[in-house]
Order: C-alpha cells, then structure tokens, then sequence
C-alpha cells in the first residue's frame, strides 16, 4: 500500500452505519383536555360577557375541584363578527380555549361533567401522558444505542470483523404514542352517550443512527 493511501485509510477509517431503536411502554397517568367555551349573538358585548361568566364558573369549577392553577393554561381568547350572506346581517362569536392537565386520572369523569355543567361546550381534544416521560425516553435512548449496537456487531461478524469506537451518534426522532387521541365534538353530541376513557398504554420509542469504526482481523 502506498504511503498515499495508508494515509487516507487511516484518515477516513471503515465505518459501520447503523439504526437503533429503544421503545418503552408505561400505562398513562395523566391527560390533558383542551376544551372551549363558545357563545353566539347579536351584540359584541353581550357575546363577550356571557362567555366570561362561563369561563369564570369553570375557573371555580377547576378550583374547587382540586385542580392546580399551574394546570390550567388559557390558549386563546377570540372574538369575532362574522357575516350571514342569506340575512344579510352579522352576529358575533366569542370562544376562549383552555387546556387543563388532570394529574390524577381517577377525577377524569367527575371532573369532565363538572366542565360540562359549568357551561363547557367543546372538547377540542384528550391527550393522554406520562409524567415519567423524560426518565422513559433516557431509557429508550439507552435501548437504541444498545440495539444499534447489536446490529453493527452482528454485520461486522458476518464479515469476519469486528466493530470499535461509535464515532457518531445522532437522534433522528423521539416519539409517544398513541401521542394525541383527538376527538373534537360539541358537548350536546357527547351527552348522548355514556362517558368513558380507555387510556390504554403509551409506547414512547426512540431511534437513532449510529456509526461504529468497522475493525479488520490484523
């Protein structure tokens, strides 16, 4: 071998590329519901303030209920005028959206007719969590390492070899599912049939891409 080529060899190694992945499952204990109150008239004010004053009972609600302030996080607040083509006339719509994190699932059903009878309309959409979520990724992360791992080894078997150092490691996605369980609907709808969860069990999986230095049998 040239000194030419030793040199480049020696500079830009063999190299095994690999993908791993970790996965981790954990039954939820947490969700998050993103619900909206949403009035409809005539006149801006009026519009505006009824929809405060339900908002302000489901505020109460949530206090009483147990529920942490730090849990309760308006989205957005909107008010517009909106035209009707047929009469000829505009009426306005007032709607705030807030998403509540229920720490303690057991409380979901009381909690979720509390909202209804405060004068909630909408449900926007149920998340359901974890709150060992970033200790479970650390995990996963730790399982795709050792997968890629495991699969750089058995190429480089194949080959009669064996592999050295990981010289690069990137995470390509971080993911839970199911992630959103979303499910818009107005709340006359869901009063039509009994309320239940079937939180089921969240998969949080990790891949990654990793290169290991691809020895030979010197």
């Amino acid at each position: 071998m040239s000194t030419n080529m030793q040199a480049q060899t020696e500079a830009f190694p063999s190299r095994v590329d690999v993908s791993g992945t970790g996965t981790v499952k954990i039954t939820p204990d947490q969700v998050l519901i993103g619900l909206r109150v949403e009035n409809t008239g005539n006149d801006a004010a009026t519009v505006k303030r009824e929809n405060d004053q339900v908002v302000s009972a489901v505020l109460r609600f949530l206090k009483d209920a147990g529920v942490p302030d730090s849990d309760v996080q308006t989205e957005y607040i909107r008010l517009n005028k909106n035209y009707n083509y047929n009469s000829k006339t505009y009426n306005y719509v007032a709607n705030q959206s807030i998403n509540v994190l229920l720490k303690d699932l057991s409380k979901y059903e009381s909690v979720m007719n509390g909202l209804i009878s405060s004068g909630v309309n909408r449900i926007d959409n149920i998340n359901f969590g974890s709150s060992e979520r970033e200790r479970l990724e650390v995990e996963a992360r730790k399982k795709a390492v050792l997968n890629a791992k495991q699969k750089a080894g058995e190429y480089a078997a194949a080959l009669g070899q064996q592999i050295g150092s990981a010289v690069r490691i990137s995470e390509q996605t971080a993911s839970v599912s199911p992630g959103v369980n979303l499910r818009s609907f107005a709340v006359a709808d869901a009063a039509e049939s009994e309320a239940t969860i079937a939180p089921g069990e969240l998969e949080i999986r990790v891949n990654v891409q990793v290169s290991f230095i691809l020895l030979g049998n010197d």
